[in-house]
């Protein structure tokens, strides 16, 4: 089985034909998806998607594109709908220097805010890092030193040195359809670098479609391409990659792993 740790099946380009897209993903072996907040006002959406299914869970947060509009919501709150038995991680939030949609300032302090939730609430932090990375290693270090929680770098695009801090800090790093681009070599460089262990998969769809389907719209079921350079690029069979993702994402994941327990017993009962 494969997990895609990251996609936005609220987003109009999937949620409009959501049984066809979850219908493919399936038989392409993808037996998870997380659902991922870009708003904490969009919790009513999230809880009735993963409600319905069964194989979605979801997180709760601010994605940095929209800090602006959502600057004062405390981490208790956040932390409050992430008690939800289907919302199994916070964010995602970060900082993005690239579109600058928000507020520097304002993206770094709701950021913060969303590393206090993670803690408070003992779930893992969906971190989105883009052409920030010297921000980004000083706010993840010194945030460390205040509490530690657990993280996943989510479609990892920046340079070694934040990658290798991420790793030093005990998170995971997710690669998405990127990492199949040609021009990616470098990225692929830095994926060989990651302890197995910390490895996920995503899609980010319904964005970065890999190749070969670049030019429509990502998703879940093209995480197995990415998982296939993968395994390629760290040097494992293609089961053996998705079986490695699989355990990291629950390992990360625990409360997906302890809802999904449940599930098995209770259909055994």
């Amino acid at each position: 089985m494969l997990v895609d740790s990251h996609c936005h099946l609220d987003f109009p380009q999937l949620a409009d034909r959501l049984p066809e897209v979850l219908a493919r993903a399936r038989a392409a072996g993808v037996g998870r998806m997380v659902t991922i907040s870009t708003h904490v006002a969009r919790f009513e959406r999230y809880r009735e998607l993963t409600e319905a299914h069964g194989e979605l869970f979801f997180t709760i947060g601010t994605h940095p594109h929209h800090a602006a509009e959502e600057p004062g919501v405390p981490a208790s709150d956040i932390a409050a709908l992430s008690r939800h038995p289907r919302c199994i991680g916070i964010g995602e939030s970060g900082l993005d220097y690239f579109y600058d949609n928000s507020p520097r300032d304002v993206q770094r302090r709701v950021f913060r805010t969303h590393i206090a939730a993670a803690r408070a609430s003992g779930l893992p932090l969906v971190i989105h890092a883009r052409d920030a990375d010297e921000d980004m290693i000083a706010i993840l270090s010194e945030e460390a030193g205040q509490g530690a929680f657990a993280a996943v770098l989510h479609c990892f695009s920046s340079g070694s040195r934040l990658a290798e801090v991420g790793v030093e800090l005990g998170f995971y790093v997710s690669f998405s359809g990127i990492l199949t681009f040609k021009r990616s070599e470098e990225l692929r460089a830095i994926a060989r670098k990651i302890p197995p262990e910390r490895l996920l998969v995503e899609t980010d769809a319904p964005y970065l479609t890999p190749d070969p389907h670049r030019g429509r719209p990502n998703e879940p079921a093209y995480v197995a391409h990415t998982a296939r350079v993968l395994s390629t690029t760290v040097g494992l069979a293609a089961e053996e990659l998705a079986a490695l993702t699989t355990a990291n994402f629950y390992r990360l994941f625990a409360k997906a792993a302890a809802a999904d327990r449940i599930a098995a017993e209770l259909a055994q009962a």
